[in-house]
């Protein structure tokens, strides 16, 4: 009897260790590899699931997946692509960007064999760090630099200078003889100089570029030159004045701004010349052409005719009305910025709060309020009837002591290709507190709004932009500087 049950103990043996080895799961070792359980009986094709994870909800991935007999396919989500021939596919993920953050896959490329019969598994993670961004010193000093600019696709950078002087910066090295010195007409007291300057559309093919100054008068003016046969240096007795608008009794609100709309015309951007609360009515009088938004056609400009009025104009032929003006009602508009079909403008408020307005270039005749209003508040009490106001789309309050800030400096909404994360991001600063900030403008509304934490260039008196559509910053202390990637990120 004692014999029968040791056999019997001993015949069930292996099925134990069988037992124990099946059920021997956690522990923390390394499974080892385990092999495929062989292909059903008919089977010639497989399948690969794809999981993409940790990106923000309605956010679609970016990767590629690649295979025997010419297969690719993308997936931008988790997904299982069946019917696959058996083999070694490759699957690679791209960064994707949402708003100003950039997601990184892991891993980037990865490896998956098929088999018959089965389904394999390709894990892309994406991750986040936090994008920084630094100011890249481009050089020496300049002398009160007002604005700084470029050709598309030139490898210059174009610097205004007040007093009247445009200096060029090529590889690194300005240039030691100006691209034009101006200086012996330009007023440069009070808010007055040398403001900014705009290339024409054609400028590779016919040199032209403009510039937007108060001469010896304090008239606001706009001329056109041209460039000399000599590389780096403009002609300076090719002087075609545009404009040419007087501002005789203040030094402040000189407005400060030409450029060329993706239209083709000419933009110019005026004060309302100075004072407190527009006491000679400028920016509401639409027989003036100050505290307004100009549009003009100089692509035939003459001596006899420097401009014609585009047709597209709100005012053309309307008595008591200048055909020049494209908007009105605005303060001070230092600076203004395309975007495609978009125009931006940062307006600068008087005691208590800085905007900016956006419109499309279909909205021609827009009446900006100044200054009935400012921003979204009145400020002429007695009559603040908002009847066909045009209200900015952004705005902030100079608040307590202006600790939020007291004179907005327009910028860019960002187009370049070093750092993708900010596409569509439009950055401005206030010259009173020197930040640089950023939003994002869409249907609903503005987004995204960011403080970089970039306070190191002092008070900041203009925004520029390359000829690649990198931005800039302009220093009141003489200093310019590029905004570039920060370390780590």
């Amino acid at each position: 009897m004692l014999v029968d049950r040791a056999r019997m103990l001993l015949l069930s043996l292996p099925l134990l260790l069988l037992l124990l080895l099946a059920s021997c799961g956690g522990g923390g070792g390394n499974p080892g590899t385990i092999t495929p359980p062989p292909a059903p009986p008919g089977a010639t094709t497989g399948a690969l699931q794809v999981v993409i994870n940790s990106l923000p909800p309605g956010t679609n991935g970016a990767v590629r997946v690649t295979g025997p007999s010419n297969f690719a396919q993308d997936v931008t989500g988790t997904q299982i692509l069946n019917k696959l021939a058996p083999g070694s596919y490759s699957v690679a993920a791209s960064n994707v960007s949402v708003g100003s953050v950039i997601y990184t896959p892991a891993p980037g490329t990865q490896s998956v064999v098929v088999t018959a019969g089965a389904t394999a598994t390709a894990t892309v993670a994406y991750g986040s760090p936090a994008l920084a961004l630094a100011l890249q010193d481009i050089g020496p000093s300049f002398a009160n630099p007002t604005f700084v600019t470029a050709p598309p696709g030139d490898d210059r950078l174009f610097v205004v200078e007040r007093r009247g002087v445009i200096r060029v910066v090529r590889n690194g090295a300005t240039l030691t003889q100006p691209w034009l010195d101006i200086s012996a007409n330009v007023f440069a007291g009070g808010e007055g100089g040398l403001l900014s300057m705009a290339f024409d559309p054609n400028f590779a093919g016919n040199g032209y570029f403009y510039v937007y100054y108060t001469d010896l008068s304090q008239n606001i003016v706009v001329e056109r030159y041209g460039s000399s046969p000599t590389p780096n240096l403009a002609d300076p007795t090719s002087a075609l004045t545009i404009l040419r608008i007087p501002h005789p009794q203040f030094q402040n609100h000189f407005g400060g701004q030409v450029a060329f709309g993706p239209d083709g015309f000419l933009y110019t951007a005026t004060g309302d010349g100075g004072g407190a609360g527009d006491p000679f009515g400028n920016a509401r009088n639409p027989g003036s052409l100050l505290g307004k938004m100009l549009r003009v056609d100089v692509r035939g400009a003459t001596l006899a005719q420097p401009y014609t009025i585009p047709a597209g104009n709100p005012w053309v032929n309307q008595p008591g009305r200048r055909p020049e003006i494209w908007a009105w009602g605005l303060r001070n508009p230092w600076r203004f910025a395309f975007d495609g079909e978009q125009l931006y403008t940062a307006d600068v408020g008087q005691d208590a709060r800085e905007e900016v307005n956006i419109a499309t270039l279909s909205q021609g005749g827009l009446n900006y309020g100044w200054d009935i209003m400012e921003g979204t508040a009145c400020h002429d009490a007695a009559t603040c009837d908002r009847t066909g106001l045009t209200l900015p789309v952004f705005e902030y309050e100079h608040g307590a002591n202006d600790v939020n800030g007291c004179s907005i400096t327009g910028g860019y909404v960002y187009r370049g290709t070093a750092i993708p994360e900010l596409t569509g991001r439009y950055f401005y600063s206030d010259f009173c507190r020197g930040y640089i900030k950023s939003f994002f403008a869409t249907g609903a509304g503005i987004a995204e709004q960011r403080d970089w934490g970039l306070n190191g260039a002092g008070q900041l008196v203009s925004f520029g932009r390359d000829g690649a559509g990198e931005l800039y910053v302009v220093s009141a202390g003489g200093r310019v500087f590029r905004i570039v990637r920060g370390p780590g990120s």
